[in-house]
């Protein structure tokens, strides 16, 4: 027997003891495939359906992998094909985007939005803004700390490290004092390469790889602003979000699944393929004090209202008392 298949039997056992609970499976492409081929999760949801248990599922992967080599369309073709099975196969499906961005999906009484939070404890009492640590009018140099959480693996880390070393570099040529703390997963990896990319630019350099939950938060609570450029912001980047969660301005790309609710917070978006644009706005938040304010505030709120743990269980609960 394989260890799949093994896996399965021993869920069956268990779930006998669940008939009647509600029972969450967290769907994303590689998790049930090493290849991205997630053929796996619908033997669980079968087994989970048989026990009498009440299946939701929250799909973290929304949309299939893109690609245009044979293997990519094949991956893509059984992907989507996995994604219905299961939205057809489940009682509740949990989008992390809003319905509407999802390119795949016409309409399902069984499907509701719920963005994910940040990967931290809750922040709401100690996240509240410090007040930046320098005083300085609008246009004004001052020193600003940017925070980066996390830098991907790879080449497309490489083109990460790139477009923050433009944003520095062009922000610090006009006037911005800046430090940058890069830290969690890759962060330490890229030290050397960043570096080098910004070895005449008179900026404070700092690195920390992977650290535990409390000392992220206390790094981006001590940022005046965070810089996420790995791809487009939404409310399913995790590490997007801990900016927001901690009550600070957030700096990104838009992109097809950027809206509300992360528009209400104070993000400031801006366009992939202009590359001046991301300097300019890190010149603008670290020079403008009223703005960051704004920014803080609304993230903040946002915070409270749509992306704490409170306000997302609060969501679950309501969807599943609807499915009563």
């Amino acid at each position: 027997m394989s260890t799949a298949a093994g896996a399965v039997d021993d869920l069956r056992r268990t779930a006998a003891n669940w008939r009647g609970r509600w029972i969450f499976v967290q769907y994303t492409a590689l998790a049930w495939s090493e290849r991205g081929f997630p053929r796996r999760v619908i033997r669980i949801l079968r087994a989970l359906r048989e026990a009498g248990t009440r299946v939701g599922v929250v799909f973290h992967d929304v949309e299939p992998f893109a690609g245009s080599r044979a293997v990519d369309v094949l991956r893509r073709q059984v992907q989507l094909r996995v994604i219905r099975q299961m939205l057809r196969g489940t009682e509740l499906a949990v989008f992390t985007v809003p319905l509407n961005v999802v390119s795949w999906l016409a309409s399902a009484g069984n499907a509701i939005f719920i963005p994910v939070g940040a990967n931290l404890p809750d922040v709401r009492s100690e996240c509240e803004s410090d007040g930046d640590t320098q005083s300085s009018d609008v246009g004004e140099p001052t020193f600003a700390r940017i925070a980066v959480y996390g830098i991907t693996g790879g080449v497309a880390g490489g083109e990460e490290c790139l477009q923050i070393a433009r944003a520095v570099r062009f922000a610090v040529e006009r006037g911005a004092k800046l430090e940058l703390h890069a830290f969690g997963r890759g962060a330490a990896e890229r030290e050397t390469e960043l570096r080098d990319k910004l070895n005449d630019v008179p900026i404070t350099l700092r690195f920390d790889g992977l650290m535990p939950a409390d000392s992220i938060r206390a790094a981006i609570r001590a940022a005046d602003a965070t810089l996420f450029v790995r791809g487009a912001i939404s409310t399913r980047r995790g590490s997007a979000i801990a900016g927001i969660a901690c009550g600070k301005p957030v700096i990104a790309y838009r992109g097809p699944d950027t809206a509300a609710p992360i528009t209400e917070a104070g993000v400031v978006l801006v366009d992939g393929d202009n590359p001046t644009e991301l300097g300019e706005a890190l010149l603008r938040v670290a020079t403008d004090r009223g703005f960051r304010e704004s920014l803080s505030e609304q993230s903040a709120r946002a915070q409270e209202l749509f992306f704490s743990w409170e306000a997302i269980a609060g969501r679950y609960i309501q969807a599943m008392n609807g499915k009563t």
